[in-house]
């Protein structure tokens, strides 16, 4: 017997990811929730041994040993080790909040890549900045308007970009690099899904210190690895980038726990050794089990043909993504409508769903029959 299911009354999307945080078959959050590795579970079992270790030793040391680890594993090598320039924060939003707060202080408008996760966009807003939209097609493909750096104090990018999976080449980067350098402009990446595709390994600090562009990069463990919201989150920076972000940083912690830090060193090591390379094969094993469970539903398609990150869009046709999410819903299948990554025109968004891949084949498997079932139902049926 189904649950009666309260009323929606979610304004972003993560609060359509907490809906589901209690569910068995929760598709909704881009969290790591797949299980352990063998490899994996041996250093959650060293955990004691950590703490003992964390306990001892200075923390700037270790936050070194584990910042090398974790850009090293993704072939970041030219980040800065320079004092202030990486600093360690409790998630990836915190280091947003952190970046956006300081990003207020010289400008009062910022150019962001569109669609992208919604959080991004509302932190922006909430610190009172404007927000000027750039296609992600643009983005990728063609330099940007004069006109539109000499109104914004930074661009910002997601690469991997979160819906949609694609990737800022190295030659595009090394070209906004030098358009935001020639306009005085921040240049901020959102690099969190960078483990899952190794086209978004190539030295981006290489190329960013290069062009001699202000730049900041938010960087993420959170959603490589199932660590229970144990996670760091990096906010990076240029020597030249002349914001308040060390003192904003320091007005909001101290610092983050060098325990957490040690068991990401560990998952960085063997993300090195190997355990990356399996992520990413066991991630195009879940996309590919969740297309095939869908095959011949009628009016649906899957979105980003080349996707390697840990989520996949699926358009729904003529069905609007929110009848779909209620009719699973009522079977205890929460999925993420998408509506809202399209933060300047959710409309765009109104008839896709996008489906998180890091869980167990069998969830996976579960969640798709139930989509299945409840997209051939609606089929036909939408105007």
């Amino acid at each position: 017997m189904n649950r009666i299911q309260p009323a929606v009354s979610a304004e972003n999307l993560t609060q359509f990811e907490t809906l589901a945080l209690t569910s068995p078959m929760n598709l909704a959050d881009g969290h790591a929730r797949q299980q352990l590795t063998a490899a994996q579970g041996k250093i959650v079992a060293e955990l004691p041994s950590l703490w003992a270790e964390a306990a001892l030793r200075p923390v700037d040391e270790i936050e070194q040993e584990t910042a090398d680890a974790f850009f090293g594993m993704l072939g970041q090598h030219s980040h800065p080790a320079a004092a202030g320039r990486t600093l360690s924060c409790y998630s990836s939003s915190l280091a947003m909040e952190i970046l956006a707060r300081s990003l207020v202080t010289t400008s009062d408008a910022v150019a962001l890549i569109h669609p992208t996760f919604d959080n991004i966009p509302d932190i922006l807003r909430g610190v009172g900045l404007r927000l000027v939209p750039v296609e992600e097609e643009q983005a990728h493909d063609d330099d940007l308007p004069a006109e539109l750096l000499e109104q914004v104090g930074c661009v910002f990018i997601t690469t991997p970009n979160n819906p949609t999976g694609r990737v800022m080449s190295e030659d595009r980067l090394r070209r906004l690099a030098e358009q935001c350098a020639e306009h005085g402009v921040v240049l901020a990446l959102d690099t969190c899904f960078r483990g899952f595709d190794p086209a978004a390994q190539y030295d981006h600090y290489a190329v960013l210190d290069a062009s001699g562009c202000r730049w900041v990069v938010i960087e993420d463990t959170g959603k490589l690895w199932p660590t229970l919201e144990l996670k760091i989150g990096w906010l990076v920076r240029s020597a030249n980038v002349d914001l308040p972000i060390e003192k904003i940083h320091s007005d909001i912690l101290l610092g983050t726990s060098p325990l957490i830090m040690l068991m990401v060193k560990k998952f960085a090591e063997d993300g090195a050794d190997g355990g990356l390379a399996e992520l990413q094969r066991t991630i195009a094993d879940h996309r590919a089990l969740v297309r095939t469970a869908l095959d011949g539903v009628p009016d649906i398609g899957f979105v980003d043909g080349n996707a390697r990150v840990s989520v996949d869009r699926l358009h729904v046709g003529s069905r609007l993504a929110m009848d779909v999410w209620s009719a699973v819903r009522s079977q205890n299948l929460y999925v993420l409508p998408c509506q809202k990554f399209h933060w300047a025109r959710p409309h765009e968004g109104e008839r896709m769903l996008r489906l998180a891949l890091s869980r167990n084949p069998s969830t996976l498997l579960a969640g798709a029959r139930v989509l299945r079932s409840a997209l051939l139902d609606t089929a036909g049926t939408q105007g």
